[in-house]
């Protein structure tokens, strides 16, 4: 037999729950079956679950949020922190950087007041080379050693071109960035220059000083050579005797005392070489044998012992006679025994006479430059066949014309 829902279990019977709600009149009721007092427990339970979920993050929200703040915190002083490494880093290398351009830029203008230096120099070296340039054009000899003075000359132009590195280094400067490499090729360039320079000037001091030593030399050989023929040169640009504290030189001070002693040497070289020039030390009659020496010999004609005031060299009639030194012309036409003669006043009170000519090129009063032609050789007045008669007179004393002409070929390679 089948049983009815209502139907007790184990002796009672199950009945449903039931909510009556009575309002005044009205009267309701709700019955509740134990899968919605089951639904009602779950959703009571979960909301008492969530309750306490709730209130368990409420309470450990602020660790959570202080823990993220103080991790927050640690990353923000970590970030400050290698910014200010940064900071500081930047620092140092602007720092460095500023340091490098200032070290630069005291390079660059020291470099630049060396430029200035040496344009000076080129200044003081211009007229010294001119005459260096000039003593061998009219010389066409080696009177002063050509080498040190082109040496010179390629130093001075070397000297131009290096000067030009200051200005390659200051404009690579203006266009320098923070590259290192740009800086590094500064700082070579400049040592390069310096070196350069340091090189260029030294030579040139030496050379400065070779060329004032051989011009003192050579200044020396042509007044010894003419002392040793009694033609004594006053020229003295000597040293005296000097004292005083020892005052250190820089070089700006060593280069102008080495200008001053070449041009000093110069300058004496080219008094001594005046003098010289001035001086009848030259042959009348270049290439001819002498056939008669100055002094006592045997007359040509009487055989008797006579002082022979001049010396003979052998020519044919027509050689030409020149002049063995500048001076004016003081007689020109018959002489007596020296038949057509020609004598010139020279500076130091000499004179020279040139006899026996067959014809006369010039006259009284005529200014003769050192070599000019005066006349023919003869054999005019008293003479036994063509010769050219020389003397040489020194405040109208008669002197040996042979050590006039032996110095004359001494000194010869100098004027």
């Amino acid at each position: 037999m089948q049983r009815s829902s209502n139907q007790t279990t184990f002796g009672r019977r199950k009945e449903p729950h039931t909510i009556i709600i009575a309002k005044g009149d009205s009267v309701r009721h709700f019955t509740v079956r134990p899968w919605m007092a089951a639904l009602i427990g779950c959703a009571v339970a979960t909301l008492a679950v969530g309750y306490l979920l709730a209130t368990t993050y409420l309470v450990l929200r602020d660790d959570l949020i202080g823990a993220s703040v103080a991790r927050q915190a640690r990353m923000q002083q970590a970030y400050e922190d290698r910014i200010a490494a940064l900071r500081t880093q930047v620092d140092r290398i602007t720092s460095r950087q500023l340091l490098d351009q200032q070290l630069m830029e005291t390079k660059v203008a020291e470099l630049l007041k060396r430029q200035t230096e040496l344009s000076e120099r080129q200044g003081q070296l211009g007229p010294i080379l001119e005459r260096l340039g000039d003593a061998d054009k009219e010389s066409g000899s080696e009177t002063l050693d050509k080498k040190a003075s082109l040496d010179l000359r390629q130093s001075t132009s070397q000297l131009a071109s290096a000067a030009s590195g200051p200005v390659q280094i200051a404009a690579l400067w203006k266009t320098r960035t923070a590259s290192v490499s740009q800086a590094d090729e500064a700082d070579k360039m400049f040592l390069a220059i310096n070196k350069s320079l340091r090189t260029i000037e030294q030579d040139q001091l030496n050379k400065l000083a070779l060329l004032a030593e051989d011009a003192s030399e050579t200044a020396g050989a042509i007044s010894e050579a003419l002392a040793a023929a009694g033609l004594k040169i006053d020229v003295d640009y000597g040293k005296s005797d000097l004292g005083g504290p020892l005052v250190v030189a820089d070089k700006k001070q060593i280069f102008n005392t080495r200008v001053r002693e070449l041009d000093l040497a110069l300058r004496r070289l080219d008094d001594v070489k005046d003098r010289a020039r001035n001086l009848p030390i030259a042959n009348p009659a270049p290439g001819q044998p002498i056939t008669s020496s100055f002094g006592l010999r045997r007359d040509p004609l009487l055989g008797t012992a006579a002082l022979h005031s001049g010396m003979d060299f052998r020519a044919k009639v027509g050689t030409p006679v020149r002049a063995t030194a500048p001076g004016t012309v003081i007689a020109a036409g018959w002489a007596g025994g020296y038949g057509r003669m020609v004598e010139i006043a020279h500076e130091g009170g000499f004179t020279t006479r040139y006899a026996h000519l067959s014809r006369i090129g010039v006259k009284v009063g005529d200014t003769i430059e050192r070599g000019a032609l005066l006349g023919k050789a003869g054999s005019t007045g008293r003479s036994t066949g063509p010769h050219l008669h020389y003397e040489v007179r020194r405040n109208g004393q008669a002197v040996d014309p042979l050590r006039f002409i032996k110095a004359g070929k001494q000194v010869a390679a100098f004027l």
